[in-house]
């Protein structure tokens, strides 16, 4: 009797786990895609930072600020920079597209001692 209704139930739940599998996924998928772009996200901003320091670097020493902005845009695709001169400083401000629509502007600065002392 007790194996009758066991088996009676198992009948009914057939194929459930394949359904619930089915409803997951895509949200499991998304997710996972989000994490990606999070991360490339993240070393978008490492590389933005870098090319900052080094901009910054390079208008200290007295290059042209066009050189600056190459850097930037040649290390980020879609970043911009400003320089701006601090006192003894020379600071580069740059901003570049996370690369993902849900996540704001990457933004960086960096400042080097005019003169390149």
């Amino acid at each position: 009797m007790i194996r009758a209704l066991a088996e009676r139930g198992s009948r009914r739940d057939r194929g459930s786990i394949v359904a619930e599998f089915a409803v997951a996924l895509p949200a499991i998928a998304l997710v996972l895609l989000f994490a990606g772009g999070v991360l490339a996200a993240g070393a978008r901003h490492v590389r933005l930072q870098d090319a900052v320091a080094d901009a910054a670097r390079l208008v200290a020493r007295g290059e042209p600020v066009a050189s600056a902005e190459a850097v930037v845009a040649r290390a980020v695709a879609g970043g911009e920079a400003s320089v701006e001169h601090r006192d003894d400083l020379v600071c580069v401000v740059a901003s570049a597209p996370a690369g993902l629509p849900a996540l704001p502007p990457l933004s960086a600065a960096s400042c080097a001692l005019a003169g390149g002392r």
